[in-house]
């Protein structure tokens, strides 16, 4: 065996002991060169250069040391003026030659022999190869008619007293100012202002041609008038002024001649100056400038920053962020690359916006025009994502670049974020707030289908208002919903409140109660000192602390809140109490006000999901007094609260014990085993036990595991949910996911078909007929357009289509504008749309930031527009709880013992409560529940005149109906008759129309030429059946007749079912006299099921685990 030590070659000689004692000797016989690199700047004109031209900082100084040799040769010049006597005679000889001190030569000549040796060095060191262009330079020239002279009457003496033009040294003295201030921007590394260039060298410009104006014609005089150098100033001054007084004229031709080039050379020089000027001023306007460090250091300002920016957006971001009393001393510097649109500069021109608005043009990825925003020193940066272009996620990713732009610059700059697209929300998680506008849209659109009006009680809820709107209008529902949408969010500290303090250690339940009832105060939630966690109503287990953040919704916040003695008002309501005698209010608003003394014990039974039961007492109770509701308990009694685990979901007791089995192994419940994207909250839901196969997801094909072709066939117990939209993308996730919250009962959850497309054959056979709700999604590829309005030209004519083939089927419409609202389920004759129309314009007048709030289709929640979601992040600038608490309300985010919005609908069983206090008092002592408010519908009371033309056409069609043979007719006329009586035009409140439209049917029947036997039979019967139909008669057909070809049933379509007869509004945080109405849906937030459990985690945990069927779900757990 080879020893490895032998093979290990030695060490080189450099490296030895006696190489280390004596030093290494082996570099004198190594073949390496040493390199030296830059040798041609160790040369010394090079040095010479590096020292006067390259270097920033010594080429500055020796400009600003040239600079000062001109302006003391030109101070020079005027000394010698003012210390020379003027001497007798018309010589020429006096312009020639002047009377010069010997001291003052000697200086003269110390700065002309310093010039003249710069302006040589420097033509050297700046020689290309061409001396001739060295030479023939206008201030090489100049330097040497004013320096040779005085070096050669060193040499001369009788030159001394020769007349040098040192005055034109002020033309080399502006030369080297303009490389001055240059030489200063690189020095500082400052933006050179082309602004200020300008502006300094036109100044420069007038002053030298003043100042040699002055001094030539104050020499050329000498044998003259004489002038000094003040008449000569006043001359000058008169003459480029064109006033021309006259009483200082040049008499000298040489003198006039020179009046002369002066004026030729301002008249070629000035003007192109002012030219160069006023582009720049026009460039300037229209890039805006600059905003100085010294306003940013002194004043508060806020960046926005945008792709493009329109009229809306700069209007609703001003209305909204100066809508805050505090924000009123606040700028706002705009940041946008594109030019300021003519709408957005006529806008910005108003004084109230002009002395608070600043527009700079320019991109937020150039450090230098985030410099010119002074973003370092804002107060906040908002980034909005331009949501009007085709490619959603190109936009995204300008967002996101100009958000990493923003956070390098400016690292300790809040960030406010709008994202298009959920799948981009994880680049920005740095952002202190983001609003996804998918994630919201989703949420509001699907809460609409089992809420009624979610997104208009949202957008309410966020939009800055103090109620005034509608109260000028004679119809009662404006003037309270227009009140009621003054309600905002606001929040408190519990010690430092008045509303809240005295229910320290009491339940929140208790809290939010009686604060209602004493203040109209509704507290929706809770946040604990040392938590970021936002609780919506934890329910009676939670205990008020002092220093919890209290959140609630009232007109206006505390603060700005005056309250009367309270000792006054509790002898005013004893009094009351006591006597039931005429008063402000009611007697049962009384009651209402001061609480009853309840007998009947609490329902400690489990209630279903779907609502809380609000039954009357027993029978016996009912003939001994009035029926009463229990107190609010201060602290929860654990025997009388709910411990319903709705895990196991008690709403299905119903249901028959085979249904039972069946639906517990189709359904579980557990998060969802994958997220479409990065950031989405798991949510705890519904699920099924097996992934359905994705043949199985195609509605209109059958597959090898079921034959079903339409949604008839599949038999589904409810009604179903369609979602019209362009792609099903990751966005759609927010939509099932509330539509499947663990909270929803399972015989509560709706069926949910997505159409990609919607022409009428994929309508009718995905269930349109019987459907509960058509959600359709505004479409990505319409949402630009040539004229920005048009982008939602489509979905509303699609829209309208809908609404006139199936007009009972409720539709949700999403918008890009919230200008064309008013053209949602538009009737050309309907008069009472016209006159919201002219609401709306009298409230924007008025400068209601809600102006759209009274159009029809938004009150009632059938239609809204993303961008009103806008103001979310706007506010949240102020409130920086107001996105986690619409996330929390719309199901985005759950939080452990917080709440959830939901719904219930009052029946005739339920009017026994009266009053919404009552309710409020009902729902927290036996549910726990926080009602926020209330969804109403009423008869439309003005009837419109397109429903009079179709009573009158329905009347017709009846009158005659002996003329129909056919069973299908029949049958018509029978869905007409229904129709008739469904709708405000019913015939005993119009008995004048009932006898005109009768009198009308007869008159056409009798119309028409005489003709004999059969033929004028057929044709009168034909004639009258075409005046009988009506087009919504012939769209009803159209639709039945598809149907038919299609192979589906016509049962249940009902064409005839109108809802235009009614309106519908939202009512937040009523006033607790509010009268309850039949069919008032009122908003509710639940307390968690979960947090009633002992251990909820566990609990939920052991739930699912121990689910029939679930043992391979575990998993799910995320």
């Amino acid at each position: 065996m080879v020893d490895l030590e032998s093979e290990v070659p030695p060490l080189p000689p450099r490296y030895r002991f006696r190489d280390l004692l004596l030093g290494d000797q082996g570099w004198q016989n190594d073949d390496r060169v040493q390199v030296e690199f830059y040798m041609n700047e160790n040369t010394f004109k090079e040095r010479l250069k590096l020292f006067f031209i390259k270097n920033q900082r010594s080429s500055l100084r020796i400009r600003l040391f040239n600079f000062s040799l001109k302006l003391l040769s030109c101070l020079l010049y005027i000394i010698r003026v003012l210390l020379e006597n003027p001497s007798q005679g018309n010589e020429w000889s006096h312009i020639f030659w002047v009377n010069r001190s010997l001291p003052l030569w000697g200086l003269q000549v110390s700065v002309a022999l310093i010039s003249l040796f710069e302006t040589l060095l420097l033509g050297y060191l700046s020689y290309k190869g061409n001396i001739w262009e060295q030479i023939l330079r206008i201030p090489f020239i100049l330097e040497i008619i004013n320096a040779v002279p005085f070096i050669i009457s060193i040499f001369w003496p009788s030159l001394r007293t020769l007349f040098v033009p040192v005055f034109l040294n002020c033309w080399l003295a502006k030369h080297a100012l303009e490389n001055m201030i240059n030489d200063l921007h690189r020095a500082i590394q400052r933006t050179q202002s082309a602004m200020f260039n300008q502006v300094l060298i036109l100044i420069s410009t007038l002053l030298c041609l003043i100042f040699t104006c002055i001094c030539g014609i104050q020499h050329l005089e000498r044998i003259g008038k004489k002038l000094n150098l003040f008449d000569s100033l006043y001359f000058c001054i008169v003459t480029f002024s064109t006033v021309g007084f006259g009483d200082v004229t040049p008499e000298t031709w040489s003198s006039k001649l020179f009046v002369v080039a002066m004026i030729c050379v301002a008249l070629v020089v000035l003007p192109i100056q002012f030219e160069q000027l006023a582009y720049l001023w026009m460039e300037r306007q229209k890039s805006g400038g600059n905003y100085s460090r010294h306003r940013a250091q002194t004043e508060k300002h806020v960046v926005l920053c945008v792709s493009s920016l329109k009229i809306d957006l700069l209007m609703d971001f001003l209305n909204e962020f100066y809508a805050h009393p505090r924000l009123q001393d606040y700028y706002v510097v705009i940041l946008c690359p594109t030019e300021m649109d003519v709408q957005v500069r006529r806008v910005l021109q108003i004084p109230m916006w002009s002395q608070r608005v600043i527009y700079l043009q320019g991109s937020a990825l150039k450090d230098q025009d985030l410099l010119r925003a002074k973003m370092d020193d804002a107060e906040a940066c908002f980034i909005l994502s331009s949501r009007c272009e085709v490619d959603r996620t190109s936009s995204d990713h300008q967002t996101i670049l100009r958000a990493w732009a923003v956070k390098d610059f400016a690292p300790n700059c809040p960030l406010y974020v709008q994202i298009l697209k959920p799948e981009n929300k994880f680049h920005i998680k740095f952002a202190d707030h983001v609003v996804c506008e998918e994630e919201f849209k989703y949420a509001m659109l699907a809460l609409n289908c089992i809420c009624p009006a979610t997104s208009t009680l949202i957008t309410l809820l966020v939009h800055t208002s103090r109620g005034q709107e509608g109260q000028q209008s004679p119809e009662q529902w404006q003037k309270m919903y227009g009140r009621c949408s003054g309600n905002e969010v606001y929040h408190i500290v519990l010690e430092e409140s008045t509303f809240f303090a005295e229910y320290e250690g009491k339940s929140f339940t208790y809290a939010s109660f009686h604060a209602h009832k004493k203040f109209g105060v509704c507290l929706i939630g809770v946040r604990r000192e040392d938590n970021k966690n936002i609780l919506l109503n934890p329910g009676p287990r939670y205990i008020m602390n002092t220093t919890d953040i209290c959140f609630y919704i009232n007109i206006t916040k505390e603060e700005n809140s005056a309250f009367k003695n309270q000792d006054q008002q509790r002898k005013s309501n004893v009094s009351r109490s006591f006597y039931h005698g005429p008063s402000r209010l009611p007697v049962h608003s009384i009651i209402a006000s001061m609480g009853t003394v309840a007998i009947d014990l609490q329902d400690t039974s489990c209630t279903s999901g779907s609502g809380p039961t609000l039954s009357l007492p027993s029978e016996g109770s009912k003939e001994i007094r009035r029926p009463s509701i229990a107190p609010v308990l201060e602290v929860a009694d654990t025997s009388s609260i709910q411990t319903c685990d709705l895990l196991s979901d008690q709403s299905e007791d119903e249901t028959t014990p085979d249904e039972e089995i069946s639906s517990n192994l189709e359904y579980a419940k557990g998060y969802p085993p994958y997220s479409p994207y990065i950031g989405s909250s798991p949510t705890f839901c519904h699920l099924l036990h097996e992934k359905v196969p994705f043949c199985c997801l195609r509605l209109d094909k059958s597959c090898q595991h079921n034959y079903y072709e339409d949604a008839k066939a599949y038999g589904f117990k409810n009604k179903l949910i369609i979602v019209a939209a362009e792609t099903a993308g990751n966005g759609l996730y927010n939509f099932i996911v509330p539509l499947r919250a663990y909270y929803r009962p399972k015989k509560e959850l709706n069926p949910i078909v997505l159409l990609l497309d919607n022409p009428l054959d994929d309508l009718l056979r995905c269930g349109v007929t019987f459907a509960a709700n058509m959600v359709v999604v505004d479409k990505e590829s319409t949402m630009s357009a040539e004229e920005d309005y048009m982008a939602d030209a489509k979905t509303i004519v699609n829209v309208q289509t809908l609404f006139r083939l199936f007009s009972s089927l409720s539709i949700i419409t999403e918008l890009t504008h919230p200008a064309n609202m008013r053209f949602m389920q538009f009737r050309a004759k309907d008069c009472y749309s016209l006159a919201l129309s002219k609401l709306e314009k009298k409230e924007r007048e008025r400068g209601s930031n809600l102006a759209f709030m009274f159009r029809l289709p938004f009150a009632a929640g059938r239609v809204f527009s993303i961008s009103m979601l806008d103001t979310l992040l706007y506010q949240s600038f102020v409130k920086d709880y107001m996105i986690s608490i619409t996330r929390l309300l719309l199901g985005l985010d759950t939080t452990p013992g917080s709440g959830f919005l939901c719904s219930m609908r009052i029946t005739e069983d339920d009017l026994w409560i009266r009053t919404y206090a009552r309710l409020y008092q009902k729902l927290c002592s036996s549910t726990g529940d926080v009602p926020i408010g209330i969804y109403r519908t009423e008869t439309q009371k003005l009837t419109t005149s397109e429903s009079r033309e179709t009573a009158s056409q329905s009347q017709i069609s009846i009158n005659v109906e002996e003329w129909e043979d056919t069973k299908d007719t029949k049958e018509q006329g029978h869905h007409r008759s229904n129709h008739r009586n469904s709708t405000s035009s019913d015939q005993s409140d119009h008995p004048l129309l009932r006898r005109k439209s009768m009198q009308w049917a007869r008159r056409l029947s009798r119309k028409g030429p005489k003709h004999s036997g059969k033929t004028a039979e057929k044709i009168t019967q034909q004639r009258l059946n075409l005046y009988r139909r009506s087009e919504r008669q012939e769209l009803a057909e159209l639709v039945k007749n598809r149907m038919k070809h299609l192979g589906l049933s016509t049962l249940g379509y009902d064409e005839m079912n109108d809802h235009q007869s009614t309106l519908s509004y939202i009512l937040i945080n009523p006033s607790p006299d509010t009268r309850l109405e039949l069919n008032d849906v009122v908003y509710l937030i639940r307390p968690d099921p979960l947090s009633y459990l002992p251990n909820s985690e566990p609990s939920r945990k052991n739930s699912i685990c121990n689910a029939p069927g679930q043992e391979s779900r575990e998993e799910t757990q995320l």
